[in-house]
């Protein structure tokens, strides 16, 4: 069953990749990714699904943003739960 995550991106990172999961601003629990291209001409929204998807072991076609296209904070449309995820990500 799909479902999302929440995300908070920071573009023009020396330090590109996952952090960890935080607290967001809405009380909702948001993963934290920082990719070294810029915000422009959607750079850095495919950085991050390429970022993801990698780390999730799925195809970049599998993600997918819902929201939040020129935000910091994106909502992102994942093939299988949440949980499932956050248990891929950590570990």
């Amino acid at each position: 069953m799909p479902d999302h995550i929440a995300v908070r991106v920071t573009p023009r990172s020396a330090k590109p990749g996952l952090g960890a999961w935080r607290t967001g601003a809405d009380g909702r629990e948001e993963l934290e990714i920082r990719v070294a291209e810029a915000p422009a001409d959607g750079a850095a929204n495919e950085a991050v699904l390429r970022l993801l998807a990698n780390a999730l072991g799925i195809s970049r076609s599998e993600l997918s943003i819902i929201s939040g296209q020129t935000s910091r904070h994106k909502r992102l449309s994942i093939p299988f739960e949440a949980k499932e995820a956050r248990r891929r990500l950590s570990g």
